[in-house]
């Protein structure tokens, strides 16, 4: 009976951290894809002029940023936190079900842009505060739709960053054993975020765009380096989700759920 009783306690827990795990990573994930299309800089966010370096010729490097690299790192504490839990099978799996979810809010939104608007919607939100002319029918469709490469590179970045991600964090975890959490987390990141980060501005913008590849490289490079020293700066928040997870867990479920993840047998 304490067999039975342990055994769908494993199960249960085990099923409801899946849950909360895949709501935090599908969230961020595709609140990243909505609102990536604002550009926005990261100098004078911080009350600082625009750095204006020259890199690349005469391309003039600032430290601007997609709004969605907020809160990409996110994204990438939490596929190691699954990885090591779920192991492949566990991040593979909520991968391509966002990988859906992200194709399907962008299908709705194109759709949903070409509904005729309503004349009185449009009459109320014209002028703007200051008095110039303003159609916020255009605006919304300014910002929320995007390019089709757009959508295509950050479906194929996404899915790309997120294998790159799962494959090295397991090799590591093979060489450091359950120890040095941080190596693992830094060193996934560290191949992933580069991937992620360069293969969605050469689709969207140099394949799709009209971007020379001194610019994808200059952006790329300002992205990747926010996306990865923030994810070093939260290495506490990714021990701070594993004690919690431990301790909600239990010390031996929480053994046993991340030797299954290691042997790549752990998935409901």
């Amino acid at each position: 009976m304490d067999k039975v009783i342990s055994s769908k306690t494993f199960q249960s827990k085990k099923t409801n951290l899946f849950i909360i795990l895949s709501g935090i990573f599908l969230t961020n994930a595709i609140l990243a894809e909505i609102i990536g299309v604002k550009i926005f800089s990261g100098e004078r966010t911080l009350g600082l002029e625009p750095a204006g370096w020259t890199i690349f010729g005469d391309y003039i490097l600032d430290f601007n940023l997609t709004a969605g690299a907020v809160i990409w790192p996110v994204v990438f504490i939490t596929t190691d936190i699954i990885n090591e839990y779920f192991g492949k099978k566990g991040v593979r799996k909520i991968s391509f079900i966002t990988a859906f979810f992200i194709a399907y809010v962008f299908l709705i939104i194109v759709l949903v842009t070409g509904l005729p608007p309503a004349a009185f919607w449009l009459d109320v939100n014209t002028p703007d505060p200051e008095g110039n002319p303003f159609n916020i029918d255009y605006a919304f469709k300014v910002i929320f739709r995007q390019g089709l490469g757009i959508i295509l590179g950050s479906l194929v970045a996404f899915l790309l960053g997120q294998l790159i991600d799962v494959y090295v964090f397991q090799k590591l975890r093979k060489v450091t054993g359950p120890k040095m959490i941080w190596l693992r987390a830094t060193g996934s990141t560290l191949v992933s975020q580069f991937i992620d980060s360069f293969v969605v501005l050469g689709i969207a913008f140099y394949v799709f765009g009209n971007w020379s590849w001194a610019q994808v490289a200059s952006v790329g490079i300002i992205n990747y380096i926010y996306k990865f020293s923030v994810a070093i700066l939260l290495t506490p928040l990714l021990y701070l989700g594993h004690g919690l997870i431990d301790n909600y867990l239990g010390k031996d479920i929480a053994e046993k759920m991340t030797e299954e993840a290691s042997e790549d047998t752990s998935f409901l």
